[in-house]
């Protein structure tokens, strides 16, 4: 089945751009070594999630909004796709989420067929894949929602800045081929020229302070603390050491020569003799 939108290569280096250098490296790895195994199914590896009822009735419908729309891009027709579902009634919309339902039951059943002639190793890495998954989408809507909340972007360094205004007359036929021929203009500069651009990028750091700082405070009458940088972490009362049984330290006082001496609770004979001894 054609998928519904194809990803263009700014929304992939948006989506590379949440990950570390760390992160990205050690999913490659996993990716890899999931890659590396033979699943010794039909498909050659797990069964696909079905598609939604909303996914299944904008992939029936955008044959037909494309057509009717020849000169919009692919974005705008999934919203439009969008909005006309959101217009559709409970009756209207029962098909598709009743076929979406008896799909998943399927999907179900398959992947608990696949899932018992796995081995160790191979349950291992398509859990380890699955949890890498989760944490690039937990990213993404992390990051979504800090844009629609207005969060301030990150100051850009001197190189970045250099980079943005250069990039459109920079040779190469593709962006890393760019990226590499600015990255040798940019060695090649004299300190002088590069000054300029070391002073624009400490100019975007107080920026960037004054307005994170504007909305941090924001953040806090919203009642978002969780999203401000380094908060202090609520220190937990130290539990109180219970005596073991009815023992008790006391202080008992010479009367002879003033001093005091530990002694335990009136309970214990041993305790209560040398107090005694010690009053003599």
């Amino acid at each position: 089945m054609a998928t519904l939108i194809s990803c263009g290569p700014g929304f992939v280096a948006k989506t590379l751009g949440l990950l570390s250098s760390r992160s990205l490296a050690r999913c490659t790895c996993v990716c890899a070594a999931v890659r590396g195994i033979s699943f010794s199914t039909s498909s050659g590896g797990p069964p696909k999630r079905p598609l939604t009822g909303y996914l299944r009735y904008a992939v029936q419908q955008r044959p037909a909004v494309a057509k009717q729309y020849p000169d919009v891009r692919i974005v705008e027709i999934t919203k439009k796709i969008a909005q006309e579902w959101r217009l559709l009634s409970p009756e209207q919309k029962k098909p598709y989420q009743e076929a979406a339902l008896a799909a998943r039951e399927v999907y179900k059943e398959e992947m608990t067929k696949f899932k018992e002639q796995l081995s160790p190793a191979q349950a291992a890495a398509l859990k380890e894949e699955k949890r890498q998954k989760m944490a690039r989408r937990r990213a993404i809507r992390k990051k979504r929602e800090l844009t629609m909340l207005g969060k301030p972007k990150r100051p850009r360094s001197a190189f970045n800045i250099f980079m943005s205004e250069h990039f459109q007359e920079a040779t190469g036929e593709s962006m890393q081929a760019k990226m590499k021929n600015l990255l040798e203009d940019w060695s090649k500069l004299h300190t002088s020229q590069k000054e300029v651009y070391m002073q624009l990028a400490e100019d975007d750091k107080i920026r960037y302070k004054n307005e994170m700082k504007s909305w941090e405070e924001h953040m806090v009458e919203m009642g978002r603390e969780d999203l401000i940088r380094n908060r202090k972490k609520k220190t937990k009362p130290k539990k109180s050491v219970k005596a073991k049984g009815n023992k008790t330290k006391i202080k008992v006082v010479s009367e002879s020569e003033g001093t005091e001496m530990p002694a335990s609770s009136p309970g214990t004979g041993k305790s209560a003799s040398r107090a005694k001894k010690a009053e003599e």
